[in-house]
């Protein structure tokens, strides 16, 4: 079995991906991980019941560095070349968004809304041009337009009924 092109960065991606998961979900239920939803719901508390609130931030600040390093390696690794354009304003709001739809502090409600930004969009674009095509002969708003409306309106919804996300985290 040879691997080759773009099968291996796939296998070697879902590999790292599962090794992500793993160690955020260990790091999530560790003292650790408890230590950091006590900081994000009250420093203050935080601090008073004993907990170094300086060097846990410290190493949030280090664990997610860590992380996006090993993103940014692989995908300088898979796109061979890497520059400013790369990275638009549309880019880092779309994942704050998937964080944010799809829950914050709960790592499979992230990966639901992950997905959910990811395929939906191209749903639309495969379907809402030719029923526009079909109804009115031609197209009224343009495929992407529609996908930025509709996404801005998920996430005003979501904000407004649902303000911890699709999947909020279970304890508080």
């Amino acid at each position: 079995l040879i691997f080759s092109g773009p099968i291996k960065y796939y296998y070697l991606l879902l590999i790292v991906l599962l090794a992500v998961i793993v160690i955020n979900k260990r790091l999530q239920d560790s003292r650790i991980g408890r230590a950091w939803v006590a900081i994000r719901e009250d420093e203050v508390a935080a601090k008073a019941t004993g907990i170094n609130t300086r060097n846990i931030k410290l190493l949030a600040f280090a664990m997610g560095a860590s992380f996006g390093g090993i993103a940014g390696g692989m995908f300088a690794a898979i796109q061979g070349f890497i520059s400013p354009e790369s990275f638009v304003l549309t880019e880092s709001t779309m994942i704050l968004a998937m964080v944010v739809l799809g829950g914050m502090g709960n790592i499979w409600g992230v990966i639901a809304g992950a997905l959910m930004l990811s395929f939906v969009p191209e749903l639309l674009r495969y379907t809402v041009q030719p029923a526009q095509q079909a109804l009115f002969g031609h197209t009224l708003i343009e495929p992407e337009v529609l996908r930025m409306l509709i996404f801005g309106i998920a996430l005003v919804l979501t904000m407004r009924f649902m303000p911890a996300g699709l999947w909020p985290e279970a304890r508080h």
